[in-house]
């Protein structure tokens, strides 16, 4: 079964979602809430969804505000917004305890739901995301990483998938009335999204996490081995697993590998 539908937060904010797999049944195994990073939307998890849905898990995404299909220019962009649309949307769909499942911006979305409403969280498996996000010069990056995608659009989609590194980031574009190709969000609020970051850490956070917790980290991504060093000296109990050939976008990058380590997790995590 799946349903793509919309709620309403209470600050008039729309957020797109789609909730696929079984319904709760005596037995049945736990529901999965993915949460996709900065600039990105639901749908680039459509190669790991499967293969959950194939294990028969009821899986859950959505578009984080500002992004995909959800309001493109809600007013607030900040973290604790992006946390209760993540809490709205399980309340809505009375699908808690769940597994939070988030990659980059969308793990510290899925720590800090965890570490708020543990009611609502049994497992929380982290992809390239961790509580060590201080950096000043982080929005500025962003903008300078933004300013590089055409001001005009991609004139194919074959050139946004050569551009931006993956088809899942290309699938995120809408076609104009020229055809040219555009990402479905407002620059602008992208870099707000990530201004508490620069100047804001969130080990206080981590600190309150009391549910089996996974980081997965890319051989070559961004995440900095010495945060997951300092993770496990906070809490020795969190796995930690380095899936090779892959960067940030782990997930895009080797499906197959972090199905196969998230699976393992959760059947000797009692899911």
């Amino acid at each position: 079964m799946t349903t793509a539908d919309s709620l309403t937060t209470p600050d008039g904010t729309r957020i797109a979602y789609r909730d696929d797999g079984p319904r709760p049944t005596p037995g049945a195994t736990s529901p999965i809430l993915l949460l996709h990073g900065l600039a990105g939307h639901m749908d680039e998890w459509a190669a790991l969804r499967q293969l959950l849905l194939a294990d028969g898990h009821r899986v859950v995404s959505y578009d984080a505000r500002g992004h995909g299909a959800s309001t493109r220019r809600p007013a607030d962009m900040s973290r604790s917004a992006a946390v209760a649309d993540a809490e709205a949307l399980l309340t809505h769909l009375g699908a808690g305890p769940v597994t939070l499942l988030g990659q980059s911006l969308g793990g510290l979305t899925a720590l800090q739901l965890a570490a708020r409403r543990p009611d609502l969280v049994s497992h929380l498996i982290l992809i390239e995301a961790g509580p060590a996000c201080r950096n000043p010069a982080l929005p500025e990056q962003i903008e300078t990483w933004l300013n590089t995608w055409p001001a005009t659009g991609f004139p194919t989609r074959e050139d946004a998938k050569s551009f931006l590194g993956h088809e899942a980031w290309a699938a995120g574009l809408t076609q104009g009335e020229e055809g040219h190709w555009h990402p479905r969000f407002d620059p602008r609020k992208m870099i707000e999204a990530i201004s508490e970051l620069a100047t804001n850490d969130y080990w206080p956070d981590w600190s309150h996490i009391t549910c089996p917790t996974l980081l997965i980290r890319g051989e070559r991504g961004t995440a900095p081995p010495e945060e997951a060093t300092q993770m496990r000296a906070r809490h020795p109990e969190t796995r930690v697993e380095v899936i090779p050939d892959a960067g940030h976008d782990v997930h895009l990058d080797q499906p197959g590998r972090v199905h196969r380590v998230v699976s393992a997790f959760l059947r000797t995590a009692g899911a």
